[in-house]
């Protein structure tokens, strides 16, 4: 596709004149990719070490995801939730399996992140207890889930929350602590949903312990133990899920972002007896699980299986911290994280402005608080492009110095 060069502010006056003021103008408008890198409109080249925030997990135009869509575009695109497609069975199976939740697995799709954990409230209230008496849920402060008004009633940020209350009943969010765990925990607790790695804080680490004592008190109280994948999982951690590195294996997951590729699609995946919840009617989506969404997640799961791309991600992630740590910036306070989903705590609010100059100079980083830093490259990523992007931040740190 040709894009005739824009004229400096075209666009972007479209942009506010057309889109919902929920969205901020951005300051680019991109045009294509290929692996790791994308284009503007105009021509100029950035490293892309975001993905989509998580999302292009196999980068941008792989040959193995074009091919798979191409064919199955011309062949069939949807057909609704009436009827069953090869890719709909085959995805579901090959997701029980590399979850670990075997034949008594079960999985849901959806459209997105929000969508999966709108199944995943339904079925926390399904939990209800032999006589009703399991009210509560519980979610974590500074944890996000989503702006559907289920996800967000989950969401912990009370900023995101404030212009549409009242909030969907029910959910109490507490500190992350496992003193807090031991104190909020009871028989009334219906469950819990856990983020492994709070990415929208800023790729903030759960405390040593969390986890599994969230698992014992979650089985002591009958609760079911939920646990938000949606930026941890598909491989992005150096593992297919966050939870499998710590042996504590949940009630439910929920799936998102990496899954498809950039294809939107979203997933619950159950464990034992949390699959027998839902009867046939209580859920549904007309979109969620169709035969594009669900050959573009073959593909990439595929790829990521054939190519070692869950090994590329723990070897990859671990040079890019080490990279970090050689900058030597004073502005560097912290490296948070496991494989490509990295944080970069800073010693003042100047995230924004870093993340700003790195767009200047081509390199795409996010900045999800004032003081922390996001870096989520495609799990191909490799030695050209971390030398690259050693080169791009350091280069921008110094300039702040």
């Amino acid at each position: 596709m040709t894009t005739t060069p824009t004229t400096e502010g075209t666009w972007q006056r479209r942009f506010g004149d057309s889109i919902m003021k929920s969205l901020s103008t951005p300051k680019v408008m991109l045009e294509r990719g290929d692996g790791c890198y994308v284009w503007d409109v105009d021509g100029k080249k950035y490293l892309d070490f975001l993905a989509g925030i998580a999302v292009n997990a196999l980068g941008h135009a792989h040959p193995v995801l074009v091919e798979a869509l191409s064919t199955q575009a011309a062949t069939l695109i949807h057909v609704s939730n009436y009827f069953a497609t090869p890719s709909q069975v085959e995805l579901a199976e090959r997701l029980k399996r590399i979850t670990g939740a075997g034949s008594r697995g079960r999985v849901y799709y959806g459209n997105s992140g929000a969508e999966a954990n709108e199944a995943a409230f339904k079925l926390l209230r399904l939990n209800r207890g032999a006589h009703g008496e399991k009210t509560r849920i519980l979610a974590l402060q500074s944890a996000f889930h989503g702006r559907t008004m289920g996800s967000l009633a989950l969401t912990g940020k009370p900023a995101l929350r404030e212009a549409f209350e009242p909030m969907v009943a029910g959910v109490e969010h507490i500190e992350t602590s496992v003193e807090a765990l031991e104190h909020a925990f009871d028989d009334h607790v219906a469950g819990i949903i856990i983020e492994p790695i709070k990415g929208e804080a800023g790729v903030l680490d759960l405390p040593e312990g969390f986890l599994e004592k969230a698992r014992e008190l979650a089985t002591k109280h009958g609760a079911l133990l939920v646990l938000d994948e949606i930026q941890t999982g598909v491989g992005r951690l150096g593992s297919w899920f966050a939870f499998q590195q710590l042996g504590v294996q949940p009630d439910a997951i929920t799936l998102a972002k990496g899954i498809a590729g950039g294809v939107p699609l979203g997933a619950l995946v159950t464990f034992g007896d949390a699959s027998d919840l839902f009867e046939a009617g209580q859920h549904g989506s007309t979109f969620g699980g169709n035969p594009f969404a669900t050959t573009a997640a073959n593909a990439v799961l595929g790829e990521i299986e054939a190519s070692g791309l869950i090994e590329n991600a723990a070897r990859r992630g671990d040079e890019i911290r080490a990279a970090l740590a050689g900058m030597g910036s004073s502005h560097i306070v912290e490296v948070r994280g496991r494989g490509l989903l990295i944080g970069v705590g800073l010693d003042e609010p100047i995230a924004a402005e870093i993340s700003a100059k790195a767009l200047d100079a081509g390199l795409i980083i996010n900045a999800p608080n004032d003081s922390s830093l996001r870096i989520a490259p495609p799990l191909i990523v490799g030695d050209a492009e971390i030398a690259e992007f050693t080169s791009t931040l350091t280069s921008v740190l110094k300039g702040l110095e």
